[in-house]
């Protein structure tokens, strides 16, 4: 079976994911890149009920290579984000905070100095469809940019939830936790006042004292 490690580790991944309610049903998708060939996961089925025989896998220009499951709508999305940045691993979701945010807000503003390990601040790409090549192409572009060079590592979806990716997929799983995180932060502040938002100066000294955001290298 091609990629059988990578596909496995998606459903391990996916398990993590419902338990920590980043997703619910059938929401949501994961796929890990291994040199030209991605594994994905199936459209349409719970991310703590799949086998490794049911993520399929797909060549770089989303032909199916090996798997009799069709794949996640997501796809074209996750083929961009991997045309644009060369990353290993992507996670989509669509947890609760992160879904407010992107249903009310242009941008996650940097209340915490944290954001700096998803690139900075946090997008929201304009809406479109799920499954289409606006979505995907919105997406890429809310991804652009990022402080300290190592580009943006998420992003939220308007109306929708949230992508990010990582080196591997624990650390693109990692980054769609702490973007919760910072989701959830913001939401329960405006509860009570008007959040302070870091400066640019301010999250530039941040990097000054050594968190810096990580550069994921291309395979």
């Amino acid at each position: 079976m091609k990629l059988a490690d990578e596909r496995a580790e998606l459903c391990g991944i996916g398990r993590k994911m419902a338990g920590t309610g980043l997703v619910s049903g059938a929401s949501g998708n994961i796929s890990v890149r291994a040199g030209d060939l991605v594994a994905v996961t199936p459209s349409g089925m719970m991310l703590d009920r799949m086998a490794p025989e049911d993520c399929p896998v797909l060549d770089l220009d989303g032909h199916l290579v090996e798997g009799e499951r069709v794949p996640s709508s997501e796809t074209p999305m996750h083929l961009a984000i991997y045309e644009a940045t060369g990353t290993n691993a992507i996670v989509h979701t669509h947890s609760t905070y992160g879904a407010v945010v992107a249903t009310t807000m242009t941008e996650l503003p940097p209340i915490h100095y944290n954001t700096l390990v998803l690139g900075g601040v946090v997008k929201v790409a304009e809406y479109a469809t799920y499954g289409t090549p606006e979505l995907a192409a919105n997406v890429r572009a809310a991804m652009e940019g990022g402080i300290g060079g190592g580009g943006m590592h998420a992003a939220l979806m308007a109306n929708h939830g949230g992508v990010t990716i990582g080196g591997d997929l624990e650390q693109a799983y990692e980054n769609a936790v702490l973007l919760e995180w910072l989701c959830g932060v913001y939401v329960r502040a405006r509860t009570i006042g008007e959040p302070r938002v870091l400066t640019d100066e301010e999250l530039h000294q941040v990097i000054e004292r050594g968190l810096t955001p990580p550069h994921y290298p291309r395979r």
